[in-house]
């Protein structure tokens, strides 16, 4: 899911390298690395759109979040065969780099599409979910689902993208409690929270982490009125990685299936995401209320 980048967003080029610091790239060439230590270097595109608590940096400049501990464990695991060197961009031209071969792949919480099902391999399983929920007033009680929106006004919403999809799928779904869907090229999402805030909309619909980056920022009288959907997450590959995607793939099994991810999701989004949604929904309380 490509959501629009957050006013608190950090400039790319600082970024990028902070990040790589922090990271603790090399910068030696991938030969020597190679030659040295015998393992193959493996380049990773991350993106450098801030989204906590997937991806960030702490106040020491250090980058953090679910993703990078989640690459952390895989490399664990196979640190023998690979070494991980990270590089931060732009998400399209993360995914340009990786079609060409520039990066074997690339993480920041990709949505399956066919499009791109069509240009690159998707790592299997998931390696988490992206929440998506409701977002109302904190004195409104009768949202919590799309069919609770008839009659309602939903925030503007982009043309395209994974949100979008969603709701875009349920009004296909569900002809006759069809949301009302109001356009706009790009939306903001601190715009959408205030006009809730201020009675202009009934609900925005919003990925949770999103909300409470800028929750975090304006402190609204607003709150999770109800989680919708968990979108599961992938890692995205060049076709000709194979063999490193077989790899992780069996590594992420075995990290779902000892619990670690579990661990994972609880420590940074405070719920285990892995659970079912009516569990998640009954801790939504943790979401930024």
């Amino acid at each position: 899911m490509k959501l629009k980048k957050l006013g608190i967003l950090v400039a790319a080029f600082g970024l990028t390298a902070s990040l790589l610091a922090a990271c603790g790239s090399s910068s030696s060439s991938d030969g020597a690395e190679k030659e040295k230590n015998g393992k193959e270097i493996v380049k990773v595109a991350l993106s450098d759109e801030v989204n906590p608590p997937f991806l960030y940096t702490d106040d020491n400049n250090k980058a953090v979040g679910y993703d990078i501990d989640y690459l952390n464990e895989i490399e664990k695991k196979l640190g023998e065969k690979y070494e991980f060197k990270y590089q931060f961009g732009e998400e399209e031209s993360n995914l340009i780099g990786v079609s060409t071969n520039k990066f074997d792949f690339a993480i920041n919480w990709f949505f399956k599409n066919p499009e791109r099902e069509a240009k690159f391999l998707y790592g299997d399983p998931e390696y988490g979910y992206s929440l998506t929920a409701l977002i109302t007033r904190k004195d409104t009680n009768d949202i919590k689902t799309f069919e609770d929106l008839k009659g309602k006004k939903l925030a503007p919403m982009a043309p395209s993208g994974g949100l979008r999809t969603i709701l875009n799928n349920y009004n296909e779904q569900h002809p006759d409690k069809a949301v009302k869907i109001e356009t706009i090229e790009q939306p903001s999402n601190a715009d959408n929270l205030k006009g809730l805030a201020e009675g202009k909309y009934d609900a925005v619909f919003l990925n949770v982490s999103t909300f409470n980056t800028v929750q975090k920022e304006l402190n609204l009288d607003i709150k999770v009125g109800g989680i919708i959907s968990k979108e599961p997450i992938y890692i995205v590959y060049n076709k000709k990685n194979e063999k490193i995607q077989k790899d992780i793939n069996e590594a992420t099994k075995e990290l779902q299936e000892d619990g670690t991810l579990s661990k994972l999701a609880t420590k940074w989004f405070d719920v285990d995401i892995f659970k079912d949604l009516d569990y998640i929904n009954q801790k939504q309380y943790k979401f930024g209320n």
